[in-house]
């Protein structure tokens, strides 16, 4: 079945988006995989797959397939670019627009500059619904591995993140480092891992090791989750620039109690029809 596709972007983490709103594209993960090989497919982090949604108060909905092709429950850079897609599609002129995700529906409001700003809703520390292995919530966690302990933060946005404290974060190794921390079975379904590194209390440096994926440009979630991370541990104020490889994203949170949001670009790159 030949369908259009876009390519779109969010700071380098990039994405084909589908409109399957009429539910009869054949998605698998051999189909998600194949399209995702750089050489002999399109390319891609992530498909982002629009839908029909089933919540009343949802505008649209979405999927997301890693470039592995699982299906994985959030991702704050897709969601900036789907209210992109949406909004020059016309598919509806509501601003803002609430979608629709597997685990949760977040809203994404347009700014004027073009930027989208993603309400991403409550960062869940709880450990079951990370989920991380634990008895009891804590702040601060230790990951035996076999290369020595680990201390982390673990938080959920939607999706699992583990996040770790670096000084020197460019020249870490993040596949080596991330890799056993993403197998351990304290995280029953996986984890994306961030190495961070604060710069001041108004800027922190990411990288993120994504699952089924493998370190990115930029990772939305993961922006999220390690400035929620950092404020939990008392390191930053209300107000972060997330500096990552691909650009940088604006995250502000209050603190628990209070919706987290996060702004930054969504690019458009080119159009084609690919054979589901």
């Amino acid at each position: 079945m030949l369908t259009p596709f876009t390519k779109m972007h969010g700071l380098g983490n990039d994405f084909v988006v589908v409109d399957n709103r009429s539910g009869h594209l054949p998605l698998s993960p051999e189909t998600a995989r194949r399209l995702a090989d750089r050489r002999e497919g399109v390319g891609f982090d992530q498909m982002l797959v629009i839908e029909t949604p089933t919540m009343a108060q949802a505008d649209v909905a979405f999927r997301i397939f890693n470039a592995d092709g699982g299906e994985v429950e959030n991702c704050g850079n897709g969601a900036r670019c789907v209210a992109a897609y949406v909004r020059a599609h016309e598919f509806t002129d509501v601003n803002p627009l609430t979608m629709q995700l597997p685990t949760r529906h977040v809203t994404a409001r347009t700014l004027p500059d073009g930027d989208v700003s993603i309400d991403m809703g409550h960062p869940a520390f709880a450990p079951a619904e990370i989920p991380f292995d634990a008895s009891q919530q804590h702040v601060v966690y230790t990951l035996d591995l076999p290369a020595g302990a680990v201390e982390l933060g673990a938080v959920s946005m939607g999706n699992p993140h583990a996040v770790t404290l670096h000084e020197e974060i460019d020249s870490l190794d993040l596949e080596a480092f991330a890799v056993p921390v993403q197998a351990h079975a304290r995280f029953p379904a996986g984890v994306n891992v961030g190495a961070m590194r604060i710069i001041d209390r108004q800027n922190l440096q990411l990288r993120v090791y994504e699952r089924g994926v493998g370190e990115t440009q930029a990772c939305g979630t993961g922006a999220c989750a390690a400035m929620a991370v950092a404020r939990t541990w008392g390191l930053v104020d209300a107000d972060v620039n997330v500096r990552l490889r691909g650009g940088t994203l604006r995250i502000s949170w209050r603190g628990v109690g209070h919706p987290l949001w996060m702004t930054g670009p969504a690019a458009f790159v080119f159009t084609g029809e690919v054979e589901f």
